[in-house]
């Protein structure tokens, strides 16, 4: 039964320069908080390009700041070719700034870039701390191998940064699964704001169909955003031109961000195998997940998520640079026999690949495995921000886990 609270507002940011994970995020938060308390209203700034392309639920908006895209070598670039990356870092530096001092929020929570993209958002988190807001950094179980981790945070004086503005630190995930500042030098300070909440359950929307829902048998194959998930989906068209026996049918999502040469050029060739259906895009994933009899994926946070919630057999294929979180995950979850888990070079011998995709309908749920999935991270985050809600005006200093 949902709680009244009298004006309440949380601003999220979600720097989001490549693939959706960030938005998703921010967008289940939000939708299980303003379900959770009447007079909530959230909004979330966003640099995804299709922020629009998603439905919001009552009292949860977002404001498009330009978009910056990340290209394969680290590096990054303004959407907008005729703007230059300076200028375009200054535009969504100073929406930042104007969205939260117009809009005033009581919470503030940071999606995974601690100063936001190339520290575009010290300056706003500088003010809301003077105004008493209540800061809060979340992070995703695992955000990338140690020494990449620790090179990046060091450069920037990150954990510092951390310590001084933040007043909490939300891990996405539970204690026993990963720490994602594990191999970091952790002030006590930082480790004491620390609040490992758990993963975050996904539910499906009531009464919103996707157009592509399916009654029949078969596996969903999601690269996520797809910027990079051609390679896996060439993988799963090879085995089933490899191997005649394999009949499965397969439902095929390229994601929205996949080249436009690399898709038409997989439309192509999905036309050609006769139990494959390929579609570009679908803003009901949660849908299709729950129809499927198993999940071919590269297990990106949200993906994973939802192959945990819906209880679904589970291939993941891991991207393994430039970051190694994908990889990580992977391990992590096939060593509790959660999941199975292909390497790309083995993903890429359609021999190895159609045999682990004849096997996927038959494999255990994530549940039938003894690994304990915790999934409370959307009711944790409820009751610990109902809990700071309460105490406003008091500015307590908010510490640890509730």
């Amino acid at each position: 039964m949902a709680r009244r609270v009298e004006d309440a507002r949380i601003l999220m940011y979600s720097h989001d320069t490549f693939g959706l994970g960030h938005l998703r995020r921010c967008r289940t938060i939000a939708h299980a908080l303003v379900e959770d308390y009447r007079g909530l209203n959230v909004l979330i700034i966003s640099g995804a390009t299709i922020a629009g392309a998603f439905d919001y639920r009552a009292r949860v908006d977002f404001v498009k700041i330009p978009s910056v895209i990340k290209l394969h070598n680290g590096e990054y670039t303004s959407m907008a070719s005729h703007i230059d990356l300076h200028e375009t870092l200054k535009m969504r530096e100073s929406s930042i700034r104007h969205t939260a001092e117009t809009f005033q929020p009581d919470i503030f929570i940071v999606d995974k870039e601690p100063m936001g993209l190339k520290g575009e958002i010290e300056d706003t988190l500088a003010y809301l701390k003077a105004r008493g807001t209540t800061l809060v950094l979340g992070l995703r179980e695992i955000m990338d191998a140690p020494h990449l981790l620790d090179a990046e945070w060091k450069r920037n004086g990150i954990m510092q940064k951390i310590d001084q503005y933040y007043d909490s630190v939300w891990v996405y995930g539970p204690p026993d699964f990963y720490d994602p500042l594990i191999g970091l030098d952790v002030p006590h300070s930082v480790r004491r704001k620390m609040d490992f909440v758990g993963f975050l359950q996904r539910s499906v929307s009531v009464g919103k169909t996707s157009v592509n829902a399916r009654k029949d048998d078969y596996i969903l194959v999601t690269t996520g955003g797809g910027g990079d998930g051609s390679d896996l989906v060439h993988d799963v068209m090879n085995a089933y031109e490899h191997d005649a026996t394999l009949e499965q049918k397969a439902l095929i999502v390229l994601g929205p961000y996949m080249p436009a040469a690399e898709r038409s050029k997989l439309v192509r060739k999905g036309e050609k195998i006769p139990y494959i259906e390929v579609i570009e895009f679908d803003n009901h994933m949660e849908e299709l997940m729950v129809g499927a009899t198993g999940v071919v994926a590269m297990g990106g946070y949200n993906t994973y998520c939802e192959i945990l919630s819906f209880d679904k057999p589970a291939l993941v294929v891991p991207r393994v640079k430039p970051r190694e979180e994908q990889l990580l995950r992977a391990q992590r979850a096939s060593e509790l026999g959660l999941v199975d888990v292909l390497l790309p070079d083995q993903s890429a011998d359609p021999a190895i690949m159609a045999e682990a995709l004849k096997r996927l309908p038959q494999r255990l749920p994530p549940s039938k495995s003894g690994g304990d999935m915790q999934l409370q991270g959307l009711d944790h985050i409820s009751q610990t921000v109902g809990h700071w809600l309460d105490n406003r005006g008091s500015h307590l200093a908010v510490v640890g886990a509730e």
